[in-house]
């Protein structure tokens, strides 16, 4: 039965499988931004781009540059390399994506602020993707091992006494 008892292995695996899965996720996302009508969150980021910015940029350079952004986090996750810069990048990127709460409501809730459309939900569930990122934190490993080691450490005194 210890065969089966976690089948994921490590916190270091689970670790790197989160980094490889954020790391297609944001690339695949990214990727289908550089295509015109291709991506769902196209004129929604567009125009969250657009106001966020002040018109400074066009909508189709603030995408363009979204693409880029979300290309580049994908490529950084999948490497491995500069983990902690790439992770405090994805929370800022994915702390941005709630701005159209603000920014157009009209989009986000058929009833401000606890009925969602859609898009809100689609927003909302970023909220897993922000703890997943802190959980992919290089010293979070290091503190759930100790604190599964403390908890069998307790445990075993529990039977010892």
């Amino acid at each position: 039965m210890e065969q089966y008892k976690n089948i994921f292995g490590s916190m270091r695996n689970k670790q790197m499988l989160m980094r490889i899965s954020f790391g297609i996720i944001f690339f695949w996302f990214g990727a289908l931004k550089f295509f015109p009508s291709v991506s769902p969150a196209e004129e929604l980021a567009s125009e969250t781009i657009y106001r966020l910015t002040f018109g400074i940029f066009s909508k189709h350079t603030g995408l363009i540059l979204l693409a880029i952004l979300e290309c580049g986090l994908g490529l950084m996750f999948l490497s491995g390399k500069y983990t902690k810069a790439t992770i405090l990048t994805a929370i800022g990127h994915m702390l941005c994506t709630f701005t159209p709460f603000f920014l157009l409501p009209e989009a986000s809730f058929t009833q401000a602020p606890y009925a969602f459309t859609l898009v809100g939900q689609y927003i909302m569930k970023n909220i897993v993707f922000i703890v997943a990122l802190t959980m992919m934190w290089p010293e979070a490993q290091t503190g759930v091992i100790r604190q599964q080691k403390n908890i069998k450490r307790i445990m075993h005194e529990d039977v010892a006494v």
